[in-house]
């Protein structure tokens, strides 16, 4: 095998070995998103999977409290040593949760957020996402450029709401903004609370969204309140739960998917959100 050829396989091989980019966002806050992330990587190592989460709201990410974790160490400090990353020298940068879970914080203040390029972010998604099955990406709330450049490099896009009208109504406009920029193949509406009292029903919500097959998620108010507050995930607390039942059940459906799911992003392309917001 000559030298070129054994170049195509070393690049065969590390495509084949690139995980998957999962971007979980929303178009209001307050919903659930941050514990919907948190549950979903948990539940996802307990199918054998290696995941990583990537707290992507970089003025006020809260997945450190989620998970009860302590560290100095956040993406600021990575895009501060930044030289020649690979995947060992960013394990160091990485907070270790009980359950295997490996976090990259968000900056410990907001004025810090402007530290952090969209050149680094893609450098430091690329290495993550070669080290681990799934890195799952909580996104800062709307289409402001900190989610775009998640979603816009997402293998999976998960759109969380719940029943309330704003929610429904925004989130509205944000799969439609997806389907004019050609990204909507990529996405999963997931229902949050899909059974909490409420004057909208599930099944409304769906017709609401013109979407077919979302997921809900059951709500538990209590659980997840507890949950968040004392920072355990409630997929290992409260396993048996229907929230977290329903969140097993989104962690199967996400990892059967991933198989069938095409990359596209082998080529550099123009963004198409390159009109909104001008990169750094």
């Amino acid at each position: 095998m000559t030298s070129h050829e054994n170049m195509q396989t070393a690049e065969v091989n590390l495509h084949q070995k690139r995980g998957k980019l999962i971007a979980v966002c929303s178009a209001k806050g307050g919903i659930g998103r941050t514990t919907l992330t948190v549950n979903l990587a948990v539940a996802l190592i307990k199918k054998n999977f290696s995941v990583a989460i990537l707290d992507g709201d970089f003025q006020f990410g809260d997945v450190n409290l989620a998970m009860d974790l302590k560290t100095s160490l956040t993406i600021k400090e990575v895009v501060e040593g930044m030289g020649s990353i690979d995947e060992h020298s960013l394990a160091n940068y990485l907070a270790v949760h009980e359950s295997g879970v490996r976090v990259l914080s968000a900056p410990e203040r907001p004025e810090f957020a402007d530290l952090v390029t969209n050149e680094a972010v893609t450098k430091i998604v690329d290495v993550m996402v070669a080290g681990h099955d799934y890195v799952v990406v909580d996104t800062p709330v709307g289409l402001n450029e900190q989610a775009i450049q998640f979603i816009e490099r997402a293998d999976q896009i998960l759109v969380v709401t719940n029943l309330e009208m704003a929610s429904l109504k925004n989130t509205k406009l944000l799969l439609e903004t997806l389907d004019i920029l050609g990204l909507r193949s990529r996405a999963r509406t997931i229902i949050n609370r899909a059974n909490m009292e409420s004057v909208i029903k599930a099944t409304d919500a769906a017709k609401i969204l013109a979407v077919e097959n979302p997921i809900y998620i059951a709500n538990d108010f209590q659980i997840c309140s507890q949950s968040i507050n004392l920072g355990v995930p409630f997929v290992i607390k409260h396993g048996k739960s229907e929230a977290a039942k329903s969140v097993f059940k989104m962690a199967e459906l996400i990892s059967s998917e991933s198989g069938a799911i095409t990359a596209k992003k082998t080529k550099k392309s123009h963004s198409p959100f390159g009109k909104w917001f001008s990169k750094k």
